[in-house]
């Protein structure tokens, strides 16, 4: 089977499992530790804050429980801290797209010119300094793309039938569209792909595009495993844009007509 047909058969999934292999390349490392080392240090300075304000709430509780009571706190605290790191999980991965937005974006750079051994001439450091407001709007755009659809998403589980039945599904569905999105943006991004055509050039692979968005979303609920799914995620959301979207970019046939 020659390297296009292969391209065309594998799977978003495949894609992404790509990304593991892709950020252990000696020439990535550096690229990949960047993003990972400030996603670490932040979150351990958010849990490391957050668990001693709960310190402080369960020291007022404890006060205000009667002592027939107190073994209410052996049960709270797993809880407490469980559900700290649900809530923080998912909202620091929004926090740190913005963060690490730049950093995202070089990373993609830096697997394209592995995969394709050409240099996309992106610019210099300076370059990308004066780029992070179109960076950052970038991610904006991503952001009202988002709220509006997760509210109308979100409502749905208050309403009968639909909520203890379609509601976790769709809100799936839609979370796995929604990490594709997120990801496959940085490399369409570097190559100056405005927003709407980089949709409709996902819209239009939709079965790679949902198998990939739902790995992504998979992973990102395992501990530990979720720290690197960030530069897993653009690694193989890059090779995906290499296979099936570079040439097409080229070409002028990734916008709608």
């Amino acid at each position: 089977m020659n390297q296009k047909a292969s391209s065309a058969s594998k799977s978003g999934v495949n894609y992404f499992l790509d990304g593991f292999r892709l950020i252990k390349q000696p020439g990535l490392r550096r690229f990949v530790f960047i993003p990972l080392a400030v996603n670490l240090i932040l979150f351990s300075a958010v849990i490391y804050f957050a668990i001693g304000q709960l310190e402080q709430v369960f020291t007022w509780v404890s006060s205000q429980l009667p002592d027939y009571l107190s073994w209410l706190n052996f049960l709270l605290w797993p809880l407490a801290v469980l559900t700290l790191l649900v809530v923080l999980s998912f909202v620091f991965s929004s926090v740190m797209n913005w963060i690490a937005a730049p950093f995202n974006g070089l990373l993609a750079e830096k697997v394209e010119q592995f995969l394709t051994g050409k240099n996309l001439n992106t610019g210099t450091t300076t370059d990308l300094i004066k780029d992070l407001p179109r960076i950052l709007g970038r991610e904006w755009i991503k952001l009202k793309y988002y709220l509006p659809r997760a509210l109308v998403f979100l409502i749905l589980f208050w309403v009968p039938l639909i909520g203890q039945t379609a509601a976790p599904v769709l809100w799936f569905l839609f979370s796995a569209w929604m990490m594709a999105i997120q990801y496959c943006d940085y490399p369409f991004d570097n190559h100056k792909v405005p927003f709407q055509d980089m949709k409709f050039a996902l819209n239009q692979t939709k079965g790679s595009s949902f198998s990939f968005g739902a790995a992504v979303t998979l992973f990102s609920m395992i501990p530990i495993v979720n720290f690197i799914v960030m530069p897993v995620a653009i690694c193989g959301a890059t090779s995906m844009w290499v296979d099936k979207y570079r040439v097409a970019y080229k070409n002028d046939q990734i916008a709608p007509d």
